[in-house]
């Protein structure tokens, strides 16, 4: 027994079977993970504007108790005085919807570029708690998503573009140009990323116009990204060689894509993907780039911080431990001491 498998640990066999046996599970956990945060989307914690006291009108709070019951979860209800205080809320980004309630009337404001799945559930919840309550509802967007992309991937799927192909482009940098010295390997991982980028943006906008992209602002945000991701494969690959694209995948993409709010809007997350998700690379993306799109003037420099951050750690492991990582040359001649 234990020659058959001092050899077969010697053979082609061995790392052939650890593969597949790796791939299954990855097949597995990339399955689970989607469906966790995206088959059953539940409501948790749902900011919402209320304008005026005159929505503390009895039946404008038997029409939010009754909406909060319909959803099983707690609307989270912020009081503005005016409606422009609640419209602006809504461009920061600080809530989902305004209710104002006037008597027997409540008109129902969404904004679907603040987060399409969550407007489409209050959409389609709120007439029937109107009409058990005996209030006439009106249902306006005041925040529409682009006409070519009416339920709001598009920026989920570039942003998922930009992930994976920032990784998997490094691990092609470090399989097929394995004599490129850190410095020069930083440089390259950062062409790649902005030529990506640039292509990612032109085919999306100016190819195809399924989504009106501010380019400088998208561009950057892409290129930060697909860099981001990179450098976060060639750290790992420092430390672990031909293994690092487990970690890195299981960090982007079995977790910081379901997590990133891109598909499924973070209220409707289960609890901890919502909390971890805006501090991992994908989650940033989409943060940034949402708001780029939807919400001009705005931005908010979080996201940029995040993944500066991820980019700025990663680089400096990686040139502080580079001797461990496979590949480089050096520029020493032949025979030189």
């Amino acid at each position: 027994m234990g020659d058959w498998w001092a050899a077969f640990k010697e053979s082609p066999y061995f790392p052939a079977s650890v593969l597949a046996l790796i791939l299954s599970a990855g097949a597995g956990l990339f399955a689970g993970s989607y469906t966790y945060a995206m088959a059953s989307p539940t409501p948790h914690h749902m900011p919402v504007a209320v304008v005026g006291v005159s929505a503390e009108t009895v039946r404008g709070r038997a029409f939010v108790s009754g909406l909060e019951k319909s959803l099983e979860s707690s609307l989270v209800l912020r009081f503005q005085p005016t409606y422009a205080d609640a419209m602006r809320a809504i461009e920061q980004q600080r809530v989902f919807a305004i209710f104002v309630a006037r008597g027997d009337d409540v008109e129902m404001d969404v904004s679907s570029a603040s987060g399409a799945s969550v407007a489409l559930l209050l959409v389609e919840q709120a007439p029937h708690v109107a009409a058990r309550v005996g209030v006439r509802l009106t249902v306006r967007d005041v925040k529409p998503l682009q006409r070519a992309d009416p339920r709001g991937l598009a920026i989920f799927y570039i942003t998922l573009a930009a992930v994976i192909i920032g990784f998997t482009g490094a691990a092609q940098l470090s399989a097929n140009a394995k004599q490129l010295n850190p410095g020069e390997r930083i440089a390259f991982t950062a062409a790649f990323a902005g030529l990506g980028a640039f292509a990612i943006v032109a085919i999306v906008d100016w190819l195809l116009g399924a989504l009106k992209l501010p380019v400088l602002e998208s561009w950057s945000i892409l290129a930060l990204t697909m860099f981001t991701t990179g450098m976060v494969f060639t750290m790992f690959n420092t430390f672990l060689g031909r293994w690092a694209m487990l970690p890195t995948w299981g960090l982007m993409v079995l977790l910081g894509n379901p997590s990133s709010g891109g598909a499924v809007s973070w209220p409707l997350l289960p609890s901890p993907l919502g909390a971890i998700g805006r501090w991992l690379p994908p989650g940033a993306s989409v943060n940034a780039q949402h708001t780029a799109v939807y919400f001009r003037g705005h931005q908010s420099l979080a996201p940029f911080l995040v993944l500066g951050a991820w980019s700025l750690v990663s680089c400096v492991v990686f040139l502080i431990w580079h001797s461990r990582h496979p590949g480089g040359r050096t520029d020493a001649p032949e025979g030189a001491s």
